[in-house]
């Protein structure tokens, strides 16, 4: 065989062993190696590749670090709630959109702190803001039926409630994690932990763990238990679903896995006693019930308190931001008591639909203010029938005029500037004046000559400053401003506590009437700074007021000297002598010892009653208010009867309030100076029991000229301290002049209205 056989040869045994090399050798190529998509996925190459995309990950993450800034809080994170409470901590409202109340670590339990750790993230304290082991632990207590467990950080659920949105995408998970770390760098594990349980929402409307507290609970945070803490975490996971009062028996049986799960892992992580763990229950949430808003009288409430607030300094813009928790000085019973009285002793007699045989009903406002006189704590107020019906509040309202409870005013003016009559003599409860109805007053450049109530004369003509008072002697009082000067006046106004505004007849006689505006807190404090012996009171609703990044500074209640001792003193025992003796009779009671002054202004416009007891001062007030166009109408005709003066309807509600108000406690006496009462021209006295007409009274000129001595201080004997004269039929007003001045200085006689069966005694407001 020749050597080109023997290659041939070779080569066909070779062809007979290719199927067997074929198939040792398959999916590689010619020269031994992979063959087709093989090639591609070798071991070598997959844990190349997985280990260039973690490099690639880490690369993208921290290009990610630096691109990526920490936002501003997103709109709803800072959103809060304003609280508004009672003087005992108990909840009166809440407003803003959003009901929640950010607190600071320190007012949360630890224990219900490490209850949220315990469930929701144990390696807190310890990871850098994301944990992917956590991550793989949530997974797996899913699957396995333990509860579903979230795998993301305290610090990653923060960042998603305050930075970012809920959206379940990529792109803000990434973002997540991120922020997470930046943040973790940033803050304390503390705030982080606050942020978290300030900003989670979970259920019946309650965002934050003070709002979710008092929403299960009834209570404020810093009071909640480990168990309750327990059971609030509990609801992070579904915050609808597993709330106890709407949830099913198998929901319930998840609740319980978690909550026990809460506990079970603070054993485990050394924040529960093992013991005290058995010994602990769930503890069942209250029933769901609407957060507190404005209806009845909470909404004038929070009036009045905002309006302390911007009195303070406290902008509306930073008022609406929420964060604030305000605690009034209202009383809660007291308060009861006040809207009770209101509710008897008027509302129940008003026919507020009757609007053809009952018209007045319908104008018909009430407003009051009650303070302790020796803390100046606002513990009751009356706004009206609530804000659906009228919007803002009477008790604040300063467009009526206050009548002749600004009389004890000018009174006690003259006591401390030592004022004297025309004939100098000095001016005291038992200085003498001329009662001689539309009496010119003498020593003025302004010309003015009120009519007592009823045109009645009073005295013959001369009676008592005291007298005066009961009687609420019109021209006594007009006389007195010329004598003690209305500038003089003025000032003693405002130091007792009424406000200046535009149009306060300064030098004018008829403010001895009250022809200012002023509104019940005015007048509350003027009264309270009498009875508490002169020392300046400034009512106050608001007790404290606390938000994390603003200082309230509070009202100054109490100061110093407004008056003298012996003046405040003195013109209280007066008003003791217009309740036992003149128009506030109708609150007389051997329950207390009270002084006040009843006010009536012209037309009947508006009704006043001011009386205080040792404990109480409460001004009650009634305006004449057209539904439509809030006008300023009479209210005579109120409920179907007559004039509805300060000695009707304000009366009757301030004595029903005062009794129930002090009720259960031992009232007290006014302890009152050794003041200066002076002494009478004529001690005695004869009294005319029956009234006579002006035209065959004894005084058969009504008038004294202008620069007569005899105006006051006048050494002819009185002769009777009650009315010469009866009653006009149609009467004017009482209170103050129906005699209006014009800007001249002269007067005018406004329409008298039809004749009225009248509600209050015979005497003048």
């Amino acid at each position: 065989m020749g050597r080109a056989e023997a290659r041939k040869a070779q080569q066909r045994r070779g062809a007979r062993r290719a199927p067997s090399g074929r198939a040792k050798d398959k999916g590689k190529g010619s020269a031994g190696k992979p063959a087709g998509i093989r090639r591609f996925f070798t071991w070598k190459k997959i844990l190349g590749a997985s280990l260039g995309m973690v490099l690639l990950g880490m690369a993208a993450l921290l290009g990610l670090y630096f691109y990526v800034e920490k936002p501003d809080a997103n709109a709803e994170a800072t959103l809060q709630s304003n609280v508004y409470k009672y003087a005992d901590g108990s909840i009166l409202a809440r407003t803003g959109k959003m009901n929640r109340e950010i607190l600071p670590i320190e007012k949360i339990p630890v224990d219900v702190q490490e209850a949220f750790i315990a469930i929701e993230n144990k390696s807190f304290r310890t990871d850098q803001g994301i944990d992917f082991k956590g991550l793989a632990r949530g997974v797996w207590a899913t699957v396995s039926g333990k509860g579903k467990a979230g795998g993301s950080t305290i610090t990653q659920q923060y960042v998603k409630n305050f930075y970012l949105s809920q959206e379940q995408t990529v792109t803000r998970k990434l973002k997540e994690m991120v922020i997470s770390i930046k943040v973790d760098q940033d803050m304390s594990k503390d705030d982080i932990l606050a942020g978290y349980m300030n900003t989670s929402y979970y259920g019946r409307s309650a965002y934050g763990i003070q709002a979710a507290a008092q929403a299960y609970y009834g209570i404020d945070a810093e009071k909640l238990t480990v168990e309750q803490g327990a059971y609030l975490v509990t609801l992070l996971q579904a915050p609808s679903d597993y709330d106890w009062a709407v949830a099913s028996e198998k929901t319930k049986g998840l609740i319980g896995v978690r909550f026990n799960g809460t506990l079970d892992n603070m054993v485990d992580m050394g924040k529960l006693d093992a013991a005290k763990r058995k010994t602990l229950v769930f503890p069942e949430p209250i029933k769901p019930k609407p957060a507190p808003g404005q209806e009845g009288q909470n909404g004038y409430l929070i009036q009045a308190a905002d309006a302390e607030l911007k009195r303070q300094g406290i902008t509306d813009a930073q008022i609406k931001a929420g964060g604030w928790t305000i605690t009034l000085n209202i009383d809660k019973k007291k308060q009861a008591a006040l809207e009770k009285a209101v509710l008897d002793e008027l509302e129940s007699k008003l026919d507020r639909k009757d609007t053809k045989s009952r018209p007045v009903d319908q104008n018909v406002q009430a407003g009051a203010t009650s303070v302790d006189p020796k803390t100046g704590a606002i513990v009751a107020m009356y706004g009206g029938t609530g804000l659906a019906e009228h919007w803002s509040s009477n008790a604040l309202r300063s467009d009526y005029q206050p009548g002749s409870t600004f009389k004890p005013v000018v009174l006690a003016s003259a006591l401390e500037n030592k004022a004297t009559t025309q004939d100098s003599k000095p001016i005291t409860p038992n200085a003498l004046y001329d009662g001689t109805s539309k009496r010119p007053v003498v020593g003025s450049n302004i010309p003015f000559n009120p009519q007592n109530q009823d045109d009645i004369n009073y005295g013959d003509p001369m009676i008592t400053v005291q007298e005066a008072t009961n009687s609420s002697v019109n021209s006594v009082y007009a006389q007195m401003i010329v004598d003690a000067k209305p500038v003089n006046v003025k000032k003693t106004a405002l130091a007792l506590g009424m406000k200046s505004r535009d149009g306060w007849p300064e030098d004018r006689p008829a403010m001895s009437l009250g022809t200012m505006n002023a509104n019940t807190v005015e007048m509350a404090a003027v009264y309270a700074t009498l009875g508490n012996h002169g020392k300046k009171v400034t009512p106050t609703v608001i007790k404290s007021a606390e938000h994390k990044d603003r200082t309230f500074t509070p009202v100054e209640a109490v100061g110093a000297q407004a008056i003298s001792r012996e003046s405040a003193d003195t013109v209280t025992k007066v008003l003791t002598g217009v309740v036992n003796d003149g128009s506030a009779k109708a609150v007389r009671s051997s329950a207390y010892e009270a002084a006040g002054k009843t006010g009536t202004t012209e037309s009947n416009m508006s009704g006043w009653f001011t009386g205080y007891t040792p404990e109480l001062v409460t001004v009650v007030a009634m305006f004449g208010e057209e539904p439509v166009t809030a006008r300023q109408v009479t209210l005579t005709g109120t409920a179907g009867g007559g004039r509805a003066g300060g000695s009707s309807f304000p009366a009757e509600i301030w004595k029903a309030y005062t009794l129930a108000a002090l009720k259960g406690q031992t009232a007290g006496r006014f302890d009152l100076s050794e003041a200066e009462m002076g002494t009478p021209a004529a001690p005695s006295r004869t009294t005319s029991s029956t009234p006579t007409s002006t035209a065959t009274s004894t005084q058969s000129s009504s008038t004294t000229p202008t620069g007569s001595s005899s105006s006051s201080g006048s050494t002819g004997r009185p002769q009777s301290h009650t009315p010469t004269n009866g009653q006009t039929p149609n009467s004017p007003n009482p209170g103050q002049s129906s005699n209006k001045p014009d800007p001249t200085g002269n007067t005018t006689k406004p329409p008298t209205p039809p004749p009225t069966k009248t509600l209050d005694p015979p005497v003048t407001e």
